[in-house]
């Protein structure tokens, strides 16, 4: 696998008036890259898990409005507004619970509602677009730099799902701060969890800290608990796909369980996440839990392995409240507890909010 993959991931890229993006449905077999060069195919492909992670899927949004600039016939402002509009509602009903979507597509909007005419529309969002783009590399730079300290030469350290170059636009979130870890010369080792039912960790995380030649073993979900209380991890790292002001955390199913064994075994426990994460407005009973298919769980490659009609419950997130949190990494600095107080101070009063 190393010999084929030697090139940087670049999840998502802007090229030629389309957007290319790297099917994740295909890793970690094939490194297969789509074009997209209508909105209505990138929210496909949201749905679908051709491209997820929270930056990733906020990127995409904003390209995708992109592409109903270069794509509409409209004569008017009026229209042109119009048809953003409703592409954005399209793709922010796509992922309900990651919350950086809602985020781009206000950001786009936003942008947009200050344009004279057709012309200036279309290259205001042509603008914002491709400067948020650019600007995911560097927030997750800057992120990096700002985790890197925590970790220490020598570390073995535990991540659920992917929150890497495959889940931004390149780089990433949580890996990102192993990445700069490393760079700063630390030898870390790395332990992914599979993560099921969508086997993120195995297909995605191991795929590109292989291509990174990161020293990574795969477990089950269900080792989490055996490893921890075999003293075989230092610290657990993941990211966030939406962060309310208290402190809790939305994040791929199976994230609670592992912040409350590392909790049990006194392992520190950290979250790295954009500030584009941060939803200060919405309170707990607000936010929707993505129910995704049953076949999820109940199928692999079409082939049963439950009995037919079995009834399933198969939630995409769950929540981590803050009291099993030991920091928060971001881009402006790192949070630490009590979070509805840091996240205050920093990311509310920062010029991005």
């Amino acid at each position: 696998m190393k010999s084929l993959y030697r090139k940087e991931l670049l999840t998502v890229q802007w090229r030629r008036n389309a957007v290319q993006i790297i099917d994740q449905t295909k890793l970690p077999n094939k490194l297969v890259y789509l074009r997209c060069t209508d909105h209505r195919e990138i929210a496909k492909a949201i749905k679908s898990l051709v491209v997820r992670g929270a930056p990733a899927i906020g990127i995409c949004a904003a390209l995708a409005l992109l592409l109903v600039t270069i794509n509409s016939k409209a004569k008017t402002e009026k229209d042109l507004k119009t048809e953003l509009e409703r592409a954005g509602g399209l793709l922010i009903s796509t992922r309900p619970t990651a919350v950086n979507i809602n985020w781009a597509v206000k950001r786009i909007l936003q942008i947009s509602s200050s344009g004279k005419n057709v012309k200036e529309i279309k290259r205001l969002v042509k603008r914002e677009a491709l400067t948020m783009l650019n600007d995911d590399i560097l927030t997750n730079k800057k992120m990096g730099r700002t985790g890197s300290d925590l970790f220490h030469d020598g570390d073995v350290v535990m991540t659920h799902c992917n929150a890497g170059s495959l889940a931004t636009s390149t780089y990433g979130t949580a890996l990102g701060v192993l990445r700069a870890a490393r760079e700063d010369g630390k030898n870390l080792k790395v332990i992914a969890t599979e993560t099921r039912p969508v086997m993120q960790g195995s297909r995605l995380t191991a795929f590109e800290l292989m291509h990174d030649d990161f020293d990574v073993r795969l477990i089950s979900d269900t080792a989490v608990g055996y490893v921890m209380a075999n003293k075989m991890i230092d610290k657990v790292i993941v990211g966030a796909d939406r962060i309310l002001c208290t402190g809790h955390v939305y994040n791929k199913i199976g994230t609670y369980q592992i912040a409350i064994m590392a909790h049990i075994h006194k392992i520190p426990f950290y979250v790295a996440a954009p500030v584009s994460t941060f939803d200060l407005k919405s309170s707990i009973s607000e936010i929707t839990i993505e129910d995704r298919s049953p076949e999820e769980i109940t199928k692999i490659k079409n082939i049963f392995i439950a009995p037919k009609g079995i009834n399933t419950i198969n939630p995409a997130f769950d929540i981590t409240p803050p009291n099993l949190i030991t920091g928060i990494i971001t881009e402006l600095g790192l949070l630490e507890p009590p979070f509805q107080r840091s996240i205050d101070t920093i990311i509310r009063r920062s010029r991005r909010y």
